[in-house]
């Protein structure tokens, strides 16, 4: 686990995520979640029998909460690493509060990489948080 210290000199992308999605069942319970952690205010929208809550983000990678059909909660499959600032402690901190579970706590990378931890949201959902320091 992990993000490993891989550097290729011919790397033509500067970000491989573009977008990413967080299956949720209940949209209000899941944006409760992430507004409280992040100290954020996620806007909803709904689409063809989908609603969504878009993360504030004004340049970089942007990701929203889904809920609809084929949006399956899961602490199995892919492994998204969320940008927790400066130090994900204080996002890692808010975590259980808002009613999720930290599986595993802030850990060392490595010294270039910095550090990543692990929690299961409201939804079933393992994702982790990364931070340099």
């Amino acid at each position: 686990m992990g993000l490993p210290s891989i550097r290729k000199k011919n790397a033509k992308l500067r970000h491989y995520v573009s977008w990413f999605e967080i299956p949720a069942l209940n949209l209000l319970r899941a944006v409760g979640f992430y507004n409280f952690i992040y100290d954020i205010e996620m806007e909803t929208t709904e689409s063809g029998g989908y609603a969504m809550a878009l993360f504030p983000a004004d340049n970089g990678i942007g990701g929203a909460i889904v809920v609809g059909e084929g949006s399956i909660p899961s602490e199995s499959g892919p492994l998204v690493y969320l940008n927790a600032g400066a130090d994900l402690a204080p996002v890692l901190g808010r975590v259980e509060e808002a009613g999720g579970r930290i599986v595993m706590e802030k850990t060392l990378i490595s010294k270039d990489d910095g550090y990543f931890a692990l929690f299961i949201d409201t939804e079933g959902n393992r994702l982790a948080l990364h931070s340099k320091s």
